[in-house]
């Protein structure tokens, strides 16, 4: 008897992955759409933050609120999309557990598309997200003290910061069994990353070995960026700092996040 082989698997080519991710991008903006408590996360969480801190410790931690408003703000953008961009490793893990993953393998796309796609949906929630900060800002006061121009580049530049770390959150999320479990150690990592920061508070108050990490914490050049653009101020300094950052994120977590996606689907 012949046997006959199996035809080889047919390679999908760089245009067409790029489109399969685009339209799986698609159907995650329109998951959000049918589901949109999926925004609760980039909606109540930035009001609550802003108005706890500004009118809780405002007045401690700033000559006035006003003045403590005009520092917090551009940092508190910072902090609210870095979280934003650790629920894409949460995501990825419930449709791997569901079994939704099972059916892509199905389907002739590209094998990256799924991953491609989950993360430029995110893109949506980071924008929605600083919509919520900046609306409920103004309205509490705050004011862009620069033109239109510095702050589309600040808006550029934190999605793009939230981008380079949310492989952080894709690599867990293609390690961990569980969704849950994605959340509990991003939440470990994130909010000492966070908080030992600039945001809330001016690094100078802070101990020693505190204050060594906080001023070159990638959460402080961000912050510091965006308050040159928003605020007026310094900006290459921590420009530099904040890319540098950005630049090992991903060289050091996107190949872990794409070895961990591809050993788990």
């Amino acid at each position: 008897m012949t046997t006959i082989a199996a035809p080889a698997p047919k390679r999908v080519s760089l245009s067409s992955s790029v489109h399969h991710g685009l339209s799986l991008a698609w159907r995650g903006i329109l998951k959000i759409r049918k589901n949109p408590e999926q925004l609760a996360d980039v909606t109540i969480a930035p009001i609550i933050f802003l108005v706890m801190f500004v009118y809780l410790f405002g007045g401690a931690l700033a000559p006035s609120i006003d003045d403590y408003l005009q520092m917090i703000v551009p940092g508190i953008m910072v902090f609210n999309i870095l979280q934003a961009s650790m629920t894409v490793g949460v995501q990825l893990n419930t449709d791997v557990t569901k079994g939704v993953f099972d059916r892509f393998r199905a389907m002739p796309i590209a094998r990256s598309a799924p991953l491609i796609g989950a993360v430029l949906a995110d893109i949506v929630r980071y924008l929605v997200c600083i919509t919520v900060l900046m609306i409920v800002a103004t309205i509490m006061g705050y004011r862009i003290q620069t033109g239109p121009a510095e702050f589309a580049l600040a808006v550029v530049l934190v999605i793009a910061f939230a981008l380079a770390f949310c492989w952080a959150s894709v690599f867990v999320g293609m390690l961990v069994k569980s969704p849950g479990a994605v959340q509990g150690l991003m939440f470990v990592v994130l909010m000492p990353l966070t908080f030992g920061s600039n945001v809330f508070v001016q690094t100078g108050t802070m101990p020693g070995w505190l204050k060594a990490w906080a001023d070159i914490s990638p959460v402080t050049q961000m912050s510091d960026v965006l308050r040159g653009l928003m605020n007026g101020g310094p900006v290459a300094g921590p420009l530099t700092g904040a890319l540098i950052w950005m630049a090992a994120a991903v060289a050091v977590f996107f190949p872990l996040a794409t070895w961990a996606y591809r050993k788990r689907v």
